[in-house]
């Protein structure tokens, strides 16, 4: 198994309406490509190592309580932590399906389900997921309302309720 790996946008091909995306190289080169993900055991408070070609991108911790020797019925305290990470090149962000998405005026929208690319693959809109499971609504909101990105968050240069005025779409969820 390779593992995740950083795939210049070069070597990807899609296919009209289809879900996949193949790559225009074999397992091996794709092995020899930098890894994206990342694992460190950290103390509270601690931070991965210090890259200068590579930043922190979205991580997840996995944290392991800690009992002090007669006291498991008592306060728990949090000791060591796995932390998984991606490496993102210097200088990027990480947006992915589930980055959040924040308005102009500070509200919390929703989430990001997918992107809307053009005839050149210039990302146009993205489908931002509002609501939840039985009143979920997707809305197409074009590249230009974006202000600011950062890793797994999007700020809108738009009001919560000039959001709420843009038109749902139907999204196929493969």
């Amino acid at each position: 198994m390779v593992g995740s790996r950083l795939v210049p946008v070069e070597l990807a091909d899609s296919a009209e309406g289809k879900p996949e995306i193949t790559l225009r190289c074999t397992v091996g080169e794709v092995a020899k490509l930098e890894p994206v993900q990342e694992v460190a055991f950290l103390r509270l408070g601690e931070f991965p190592v210090d890259d200068p070609d590579w930043d922190v991108g979205v991580t997840q911790v996995l944290a392991e309580p800690y009992y002090a020797a007669g006291e498991l019925a008592g306060p728990s305290y949090l000791a060591d932590a796995e932390t998984f990470y991606d490496r993102i090149p210097k200088d990027e962000v990480e947006i992915r399906r589930a980055s959040l998405v924040r308005s102009a005026d500070g509200h919390s929208l929703g989430h990001v389900e997918a992107f809307i690319l053009d005839a050149q693959d210039s990302v146009t809109h993205f489908v931002l997921e509002r609501g939840h499971l039985w009143g979920r609504r997707d809305i197409t909101v074009p590249i230009s309302a974006v202000a600011k990105i950062e890793t797994d968050e999007v700020t809108l240069g738009l009001t919560k309720d000039e959001v709420g005025e843009l038109p749902a779409v139907r999204v196929h969820r493969w």
